[in-house]
């Protein structure tokens, strides 16, 4: 569940800007390039998935109610590090801190898969969203790159492939679970990232551009510790008692790190997240509708396979001890309709329908889909129903966001934009799922088996009513942003004038 691309320079991301030759043509070489980068998106956009699926395994195996911090981990990472990343790859060169990234998820990857505890599990998993930044990364350099004429098309085909990646690979999951256990997607995502960053080394060009900036670090540290203070703060509140030292420590902590955020926010030269564009009435509502979205899509991607693996003999109100490959089967209709909401997107925004409306309705659709599994989650056919619903609503969302944010800002802004936005994108899912984990913790566990908490029904319940209460609120944020835009073209410090 990665975000949309977000590039280092405030260029459009699909004009090339480097000095390739426009009359080059398309090499062995060059074709080894493109594929490198575009299996190394098919790793991210899997990943999330694969982990998703094998999460209750994971919870099992290590005995923890602490299974948000599985996906928690990765994109907290993912967000803290995207802005900072983009910056660096500007002073350093953009394959270069592609290549550093893809070390450093590797590394992650293999410390979960060799994982003694659950805590070395989860620091495996932040280690492993550095993987996040890659999107963007192999974006732009796709951009810089390759010769000018070929970028659209080399765009256009990463792009594609991120959404066919997504049929077989639940059926991939299930095979290398049931037959190997979960510690095998670790190992094969380990695997694939380690040849995909070979295969990058001996066939991708470094960008010859550089862009002389300053990189907020202080602001990236102490954006990701207070975001995790409160955090780790609210997740084991329930255990450790909401009046505990360690709890108040913790959110106090958390809070105070963040208010100095804010602050350094307003001093730095070049923050982490620009406090004066987030500002601007187009982009903040974006921001928050783009998060909702992804929120709500990682709390599905969380609750469902936690349900339907439960062995209905457990007398819980749901379940059917389903085995991950046959998860898979139960999976694929969400996948399809998550294909087909943003292909149907790309048809409806060529024939100048708004953004903003495509992301109401997807906003809406994930709103009736969450409602549907919240009323009625005791049969198959009415989560496969909600799934699909939800699922098309999703595709519609995340096709939505980039150009939310096309329209928000002008050019010179795009990027700096999108950076805020990509933030969000990361932030929201991972908030989600520590307060849906708090709220089942804290008073719907019906059972404890060998370590292992189960949930009651209402807790699922109460839980997708959340969900669909935040996404109807995104959906109301959608329906706040500006009819209409006029873009200054002039100059990037201009006001954004907007018609309601």
């Amino acid at each position: 569940m990665p975000a949309h691309p977000m590039p280092g320079e405030s260029v459009n991301p699909l004009s090339s800007t480097s000095d390739v030759d426009d009359n080059r043509t398309w090499t062995p070489r060059l074709v080894l390039g493109l594929i490198s980068i575009v299996l190394l998106l098919e790793v991210l956009a899997i990943s999330y998935l694969m982990i998703s699926t094998a999460l209750p395994f994971v919870v099992a195996h290590y005995q923890t109610t602490q299974g948000a911090w599985l996906l928690t981990a990765f994109l907290l990472t993912g967000a803290v590090t995207a802005p900072v990343i983009g910056r660096l790859s500007d002073l350093y060169g953009k394959r270069r801190l592609l290549l550093c990234c893809v070390a450093l998820a590797a590394l992650g990857f293999l410390l979960s898969a060799v994982a003694p505890s659950y805590g070395v599990m989860v620091a495996g998993r932040a280690l492993a969203g550095f993987l996040v930044p890659c999107l963007f990364l192999g974006y732009s350099l796709i951009r810089d790159v390759f010769p000018p004429r070929a970028v659209a098309l080399s765009v256009s085909i990463a792009t594609t492939g991120m959404g066919l990646v997504a049929v077989p690979a639940p059926f991939l999951t299930g095979w290398l679970i049931d037959d190997f256990g979960f510690r095998a997607v670790f190992w094969f995502l380990c695997a694939c990232v380690i040849a995909i960053g070979f295969l990058i080394l001996v066939t991708v060009d470094e960008s010859p551009l550089r862009v002389n900036t300053s990189v907020d670090f202080i602001g990236a540290v102490l954006l990701g510790a207070g975001l995790a203070g409160i955090l780790i703060a609210v997740s084991f509140g329930p255990t450790w008692g909401w009046g505990s030292s360690k709890t108040l420590a913790f959110l106090i902590g958390g809070a105070a790190l963040l208010a100095a955020w804010l602050v350094s926010a307003r001093v730095v030269r070049d923050p982490v997240v620009d406090l004066s564009v987030l500002g601007r009435r187009s982009v903040y509502l974006t921001t928050v509708s783009a998060g909702v979205a992804y929120g709500i899509s990682g709390l599905f991607a969380i609750l469902v396979p936690m349900m339907v693996m439960v062995p209905g003999m457990m007398g819980l109100g749901y379940g059917w001890g389903l085995t991950a490959e046959q998860y898979a089967v139960f999976q694929l209709p969400m996948v399809v309709a998550i294909v087909a909401g943003g292909l149907l997107v790309g048809v409806l925004a060529g024939r100048g329908v708004a953004p903003r409306v495509l992301m109401l309705a997807g906003l809406v659709l994930m709103t009736i889909g969450l409602v549907v599994v919240a009323l009625a989650h005791s049969e198959k056919s009415t989560i496969i129903l909600a799934a699909v619903i939800l699922g098309l609503g999703q595709g519609m969302s995340y096709a939505a966001v980039p150009n939310l944010v096309i329209a928000a800002v002008s050019p010179q802004l795009q990027a700096s934009t999108a950076s805020i936005v990509a933030v969000s994108q990361s932030a929201f899912p991972a908030v989600l799922s520590v307060v849906a984990f708090t709220v089942l913790n804290n008073s719907h566990v019906a059972m404890v088996a060998q370590g292992v908490a189960f949930y009651d029904t209402d807790g699922f319940t109460v839980i997708f009513l959340i969900g669909a209460a935040v996404a109807f609120v995104g959906a109301l944020v959608t329906l706040a942003m500006p009819r209409r835009s006029v873009v200054p073209e002039a100059s990037s410090t201009e006001e954004t004038l907007e018609t309601a």
